[in-house]
């Protein structure tokens, strides 16, 4: 995100006097956009993270129930009770589409970091002390 601070008699004497092009813009706007979009995936991998803990503490809760109890399995807005065996399978492909979401959701991120750290580099580069990139 780009943010401007008041600068010192020093440093507005060293921040460059480039002139902003429009492919400067560009690569602002689409750092600002990218710093968006990071902040916006750290809360899913955040809130997948926890749902994935939720699932393995109940999966370590079902393996002190009794067999032949039937478990009540959330599916959709509905719950179902379900023999002890299927609610484990149930709960271990919920669990593995659960990863198979942190997965993707990280390497996004993980791309996306790459990007902003190469739009800072040539920000900084161009401008120096005459832009300020939070991120």
């Amino acid at each position: 995100m780009l943010s401007r601070r008041v600068l010192s008699k020093k440093e507005e004497s060293e921040a460059t006097d480039a002139e902003v092009t429009k492919e400067d813009q560009d690569k602002i706007n689409r750092f600002s956009k990218l710093h968006n979009r990071s902040k916006l995936l750290e809360e899913q991998l955040a809130a997948k993270q926890k749902d994935k803990e939720d699932l393995e503490e109940l999966s370590t809760e079902l393996e002190l129930a009794d067999e032949d109890e039937l478990i009540p399995y959330k599916i959709g807005e509905s719950f179902m009770h379900v023999p002890l065996p299927e609610a484990q399978e149930l709960l271990a492909s919920a669990m593995t589409e659960l990863d198979e979401e942190v997965s993707t959701v990280e390497d996004e991120l993980s791309t996306i970091r790459d990007e902003i750290k190469t739009l800072k580099a040539h920000l900084y580069a161009r401008f120096g002390k005459g832009i300020n990139l939070e991120a």
